[in-house]
């Protein structure tokens, strides 16, 4: 391997400990390496950065074990004193051949970092890691929010009362008052219900009285109103949640106002979306590369001259799953392109493959959009259907031509 670096550092990160291996040296010698264990406290840490700055170390590369990275990258990220860290997944690392049974996991790091043998994973800047903490941990908190609607609803099912049969949304004002009246009084009459009733549900309030002819138990009061103040309880922590990340990404206005310009993504959706892809394009060098990362890149299975599969390729399962998610909302709005395109495929190759491929032509569309700071435009791709059918037309004509036909509309001619 020829060396690249004259100063650089590999760190094998445990729970417990950090073993830093320090390679100092001209590239055309053997270098010095110097071993250190430092512990992942927080004293343990700051003795980490004080000794690389010392060594005047600028390159430092480390594994992507679990979660223990994170700290160690945060406090080496630093604007006083910068430096390129490296985070590298550890199965491109071991398909590196070359290593020594008995050489230390941070001492081929270090090696592997000296000859320029390593890729970074993508890791994005502090303020977009923190926007993701709270998109993330939302989605956690809507899962907790639907799982307790679900939960209430199954009780409500079995001790008879049929709420969901006529009201379309149980939990609305009108759904959640009966709950409450329930809850008081353990049985509803006509005129009781009639004050529960919001708006339009009272034209068919004698089939909601009959889906909550009943008298709930004590226990049942108890367990129902309990259920319930949990219910609004995860509701408001939600409502904080959303508010944090409205905070959030005021930083990033001019982002969020193209991500937000796309027919069907809307706020949260472009706030998770930016989240994980970050605002900064420059990190990926093509629409391609990101793709890959994300997952929505054709797998390449072929072998012999055998093609196994068309599958797609791993990636970020995260990403790959918020996409086909964005890509149903934004299909359901008929009057769009990128509708009409995913109907006109799904009749092909079927809602499943056509959905993963509208997820993709998003993401690419994305990465040329936040990449130029332009807008989506609608009217772009009109110009271009336009195009192709002249296209197509004068292909026509020509062949028409050929043949010896003689068109008589001056249109085609």
């Amino acid at each position: 391997m020829q060396d690249l670096l004259e100063i650089c550092c590999g760190l094998d990160v445990h729970k417990e400990s950090i073993v830093a291996c320090l390679l100092t040296g001209a590239t055309d010698v053997k270098p010095t390496s110097e071993i250190r264990t430092f512990s992942t406290m927080s004293y343990g840490l700051k003795e980490l950065k004080e000794w690389l700055s010392e060594c005047n170390c600028q390159r430092v590369a480390m594994e992507s074990s679990g979660i223990y990275w994170i700290p160690v990258y945060e406090i080496l990220e630093s604007e006083s004193h910068p430096m390129h860290l490296l985070v590298v997944n550890a199965r491109h690392m071991k398909n590196v051949p070359g290593k020594k049974t008995d050489m230390r996991d941070s001492e081929w790091i270090a090696t592997l970092l000296r000859a320029g043998l390593l890729r970074s994973s993508f890791i994005p800047e502090k303020r977009i890691r923190e926007l993701r903490h709270l998109t993330r941990y939302r989605k956690n908190i809507v899962r907790d929010v639907t799982t307790q609607k679900n939960r209430i609803e199954k009780f409500l099912q079995s001790t008879g009362f049929r709420l969901s049969v006529f009201l379309s949304d149980t939990f609305g004002a009108s759904g959640r008052n009966v709950m409450r009246h329930l809850i008081a009084r353990g049985s509803i009459n006509l005129e009781e219900l009639d004050l529960c009733l919001k708006g339009q549900t009272r034209r068919n309030i004698n089939n909601i009285l009959v889906s909550v002819n009943g008298t709930m138990s004590r226990h049942q009061q108890q367990f129902l109103a309990i259920s319930l103040d949990h219910l609004e309880v995860l509701e408001t922590h939600l409502n904080q949640v959303e508010q944090a990340i409205e905070e959030e990404t005021k930083k990033f206005e001019a982002s969020m106002t193209i991500l937000t310009s796309i027919p069907g993504i809307q706020k949260i959706a472009a706030s998770t979306l930016l989240a994980e892809i970050g605002a900064n394009m420059s990190c990926f060098p093509t629409a391609e590369h990101l793709s890959s990362w994300a997952g929505m890149s054709p797998g390449n299975n072929e072998s012999a001259g055998k093609r196994k599969s068309a599958s797609v390729n791993h990636g970020n399962p995260y990403v790959k799953s918020m996409l086909c998610e964005i890509a149903w909302v934004v299909a359901g709005k008929r009057d769009s392109y990128l509708s009409k395109w995913y109907w006109k495929l799904k009749q092909r190759k079927g809602a499943k493959k056509a959905i993963i491929a509208l997820g993709r032509k998003l993401l690419v569309m994305i990465y040329a959009m936040l990449k130029k700071g332009a807008p989506y435009d609608e009217g772009c791709f009109e110009q271009r259907r336009k195009q192709l059918e002249n296209k197509r037309v004068s292909r026509m004509v020509s062949e028409l031509n050929r043949l010896g036909y003689r068109l008589s509309s001056p249109a085609l001619e």
